[in-house]
């Protein structure tokens, strides 16, 4: 039994301590917090803590925290025998410098009221040597079936490309969300769409699944959106967009 502590109770740490409960080679020690109230509702009150001197000596210790609270939350960890790793995909694991160090980064989007399947969710992992990585695998395994070994910068390529076809996807649907409101329609006439063309780049590559009129070269329906559109941001962002697919047909 791998006995593991948290320190978090943001979305990832939430979603992390629902899977290692239902591990079966996983115990979950402890869960350190700001305040108790915020993770009372899933994990046992006597596992939870708020003082840094309580941490107990686990195997693995997941900082699970936002990006810059990071190197402030592994300041305060006191020297330990356990491997202390954190979840982000953007930070070196060079940032804890105290205790064994490596990086246990889920790749998906949390939301608290949004269940997941934390078994298909892919986790890359990194340590400084054989030992830790396999102690660490170990953990990854316990909870998912997509397991990989990334370096640092490999992590921010992917963090970067997440940004992307995640982020700034969800950004683009509230643009469509708020055109459709301002128009007296449901988003929910898009969700087809939207379902389609997620499910095409399963089969697809991105290119060979784009469409559009910047894709067809149509200036005529390009200029009437733009005329269609009275906010000077959003004629900006689909005017960038535009260029973006225009230019990568370009490439072929």
């Amino acid at each position: 039994m791998i006995r593991v502590t948290i320190i978090g109770s943001g979305n990832v740490a939430q979603h992390l301590i629902n899977a290692f409960d239902e591990a079966f080679d996983i115990e979950l020690v402890q869960v350190l917090v700001r305040d108790k109230s915020s993770a009372i509702n899933i994990v046992e009150s006597d596992k939870l803590i708020d003082n840094y001197s309580h941490l107990k000596d686990t195997d693995v210790i997941i900082i699970s925290v936002s990006d810059n609270a990071i190197a402030e939350v592994s300041s305060k960890i006191p020297k330990l025998n356990a491997l202390v790793v954190h979840t982000s995909g953007s930070v070196a694991m060079s940032v804890n410098h105290k205790n064994k160090k490596g990086v246990f980064y889920p790749l998906q989007t949390f939301s608290k009221s949004k269940s997941l399947k934390f078994s298909t969710i892919p986790i890359l992992i990194e340590t400084e040597n054989k030992n830790d990585f396999q102690l660490l695998e170990q953990v990854a395994n316990a909870i998912s079936i997509n397991v990989q070994k990334a370096n640092s910068e490999q992590r921010k390529a992917l963090h970067v490309a997440a940004v992307f076809v995640c982020n700034f996807v969800n950004h683009l649907y509230q643009i469509g969300n708020e055109i459709c409101d301002e128009n007296n329609l449901s988003f929910d006439i898009l969700k087809p769409l939207i379902d389609e063309t997620a499910n095409k780049v399963m089969e697809l590559s991105p290119r060979e699944a784009q469409t559009g009129p910047a894709k067809r070269k149509d200036t005529e329906t390009i200029n009437a959106h733009l005329e269609f559109l009275k906010d000077e941001n959003l004629k900006e962002i689909y005017k960038v967009l535009t260029k973006s697919i225009i230019d990568d047909g370009k490439k072929l």
